[in-house]
């Protein structure tokens, strides 16, 4: 991981941002002190949890249960000739 200052980083914004999604996470110091990280916006997603699993995904749908009734067609079903 690269240390930037903040002055520093702050000229330097584009490219601390292209070595965030390229090289990984790039500290950002003021003072000597470690104050902020920059990180891929898909790194931050991973770690934040916004990406639900399909199982989760499937269990957050909507509850069919008793709430909906679905129209079926009274007709019989037509003869069929396998001859």
């Amino acid at each position: 991981m690269t240390a930037w200052q903040v002055q520093e980083a702050k000229q330097r914004f584009s490219e601390v941002v292209r070595r965030a999604t390229d090289e990984g996470p790039q500290i950002v110091t003021r003072h000597g002190e470690e104050v902020a990280v920059v990180i891929d916006v898909a790194e931050y997603r991973r770690l934040k949890g916004d990406t639900p699993d399909f199982a989760r995904f499937l269990l957050t749908g909507p509850d069919w249960d008793d709430d909906v009734e679905f129209p079926r067609s009274r007709d019989l079903p037509r003869d069929v000739d396998f001859d």
